[in-house]
């Protein structure tokens, strides 16, 4: 189970502090933690040397060299574990996003340059003005730049390669590049484990107040133990256990030195039923956030929207997040019904953000989804509600297809009740009227269909508009007309292969 950290900052007590105006436990953390970074510092270095790392030998190696006691060589070496997986991961995310823009950057060349040798290929025939198929892309000229269009894609084309050859260096680069670790100033962590008293045998809080075993280097300052009032961790939901195990951070921020425990919470009582007696889908857009309640036959209940502003600070784009969870954590605690969203991954998407629009770039960059999601599952899961994810293949198609004109919804709406209905195993088969014009094979999967149709409808500019779909009352006579004019051009073709 995921672990849940608790931060805080550490309390000055006017009868705790001195006439330098600190408590003994600031004095004895502002001492410690010269101490500990460089123990964590040589930890790291000898994780990164690629030698065999014996743990049990290596703190007896930190005990020795800076007298400190197991406990807290055991802090040093978690620390520094978790400082390198975190390291090498980042690195080989960093490769990986450079790997995608690099064939995105490919790809776009690759179609760039055929483009422009199918356009050649075209003006050196004869007659070319009249062809009836005309060319992939025209030739013409601009009157303010003084140059043609394709002179300038002759151009993007060379600078995209030039970029091409930067992604390819720095891949290189970054996979022969020896990897550092930042280990941070003013700071000290403590391990800790269930089988010891209060979760933490260096550190323990009963609540109160917090004891801390000083390591030997500094006995002879503080003694044995320093102590201080901490109280407790105020919440509205407070999932922290008095038993299991804790380990605590301490850090220097803004100079004022904070307390952070991590431990396994607690498991609230359970509000969400199984999503076969119901659930609530939701679909976001940059806009705003539909939701939609299906029953447990599968029906069409309850639907909304909530409203999302773009563009605005992170303080209040958070707040704004924080606050449709929120009310979505009312709906699901009203219906007694866990939430359903899509599993969407936009790591590949934001590859090509470079061979994108710049209006559709900004869009994608200013889309909170990671955030949102982070949110949600973190308040759902304090009130005991499922937040379950579904395959997003063909939602929002379906719903514009099947939902929008039979119940009125809007785009998102009709997503978010796909959504549900797809987490309740329940098939969206495509109208029948349909699939007299669509060519998949018998036994195929029903996306197969839905497939099919989204090619149809990209391929046609009167669908651009989602409001567009409103106007539909039989899908079969709309497929119709798109497959027949497709038909026809193939029938002539194997005529003249015929004659």
């Amino acid at each position: 189970m995921s672990t849940v950290t608790y931060t805080k900052g550490l309390p000055t007590p006017a009868e705790e502090l001195n006439e330098l105006g600190f408590t003994q436990f600031e004095m004895f953390l502002n001492a410690y933690a010269p101490i500990y970074r460089p123990a964590v510092c040589e930890t790291v270095n000898h994780l990164l040397s690629g030698e065999t790392f014996n743990k049990s030998q290596w703190n007896t190696h930190l005990q020795q060299i800076y007298r400190i006691n197991k406990r807290h060589a055991n802090g040093v070496i978690a620390d520094a574990l978790g400082k390198v997986s975190s390291a090498k991961e980042s690195r080989q995310n960093h490769i990986k996003q450079l790997q995608g823009k690099l064939k995105s950057t490919q790809e776009w060349i690759r179609k760039a340059e055929r483009k422009l040798k199918l356009a050649r290929k075209f003006y050196s025939q004869k007659n070319w003005q009249h062809s009836p198929a005309g060319c992939i892309f025209p030739i013409a000229s601009s009157v303010q730049y003084r140059d043609t269009n394709w002179q300038h894609l002759r151009f993007q084309i060379h600078q995209k390669k030039r970029k091409a050859c930067l992604y390819e260096r720095k891949i290189s680069y970054l996979k022969l590049k020896p990897i550092r670790v930042k280990v941070p100033h003013s700071q000290c962590f403590v391990v800790g484990s269930k089988a010891e008293k209060w979760g933490n045998q260096v550190c323990q809080w009963d609540g109160v107040t917090i004891k801390f075993r000083v390591p030997a280097c500094l006995e002879d300052r503080f003694g044995e133990y320093v102590t201080t009032r901490l109280g407790g961790y105020d919440r509205k939901i407070n999932r922290l256990p008095s038993r299991g195990a804790k380990s605590w951070h301490f850090y220097l921020k803004n100079r004022k030195w904070n307390i952070a425990v991590q431990f396994t919470p607690t498991q609230p009582s359970r509000v969400s039923r199984h999503s076969s007696e119901g659930c609530i889908g939701i679909d976001m857009n940059p806009g705003s956030i539909g939701w939609a309640y299906v029953d447990p036959d599968g029906n069409l209940k309850a639907k909304g929207q909530i409203p999302m502003q773009m563009g605005i600070p992170k303080g209040q784009q958070d707040a704004q997040i924080a606050d449709a969870c929120l009310q979505l954590a009312t709906l699901a605690n009203l219906m007694e019904c866990p939430i359903v969203c899509e599993d969407l991954d936009f790591s590949r998407k934001k590859e090509h953000l470079k061979e994108c629009g710049s209006k559709y770039a900004r869009i994608l960059s200013g889309w909170a989804y990671a955030r949102f999601y982070e949110l949600l599952e973190s308040i759902l899961s304090n009130r005991g509600i499922d937040l379950l994810k579904v395959n997003p293949a063909y939602t929002s198609l379906i719903g514009l297809v099947k939902y929008v004109r039979q119940y009125g919804l809007a785009s998102d709406e009709a997503a978010a009740l796909v959504v549900a209905r797809r987490r309740m195993k329940l098939k969206e088969l495509i109208p029948s009227s349909i699939t007299a014009y669509l060519d998949v094979k018998s036994g195929k999967h029903v996306w197969s269909l839905w497939y099919q149709l989204n090619k149809l409808l990209k391929s046609c500019n009167r669908w651009k508009n989602r409001h567009s779909f409103y106007s539909v009352s039989n899908w079969g006579l709309e497929v119709k007309e798109m497959v027949a004019p497709a038909c026809g051009r193939s029938q002539t073709k194997r005529k003249r292969t015929s004659s």
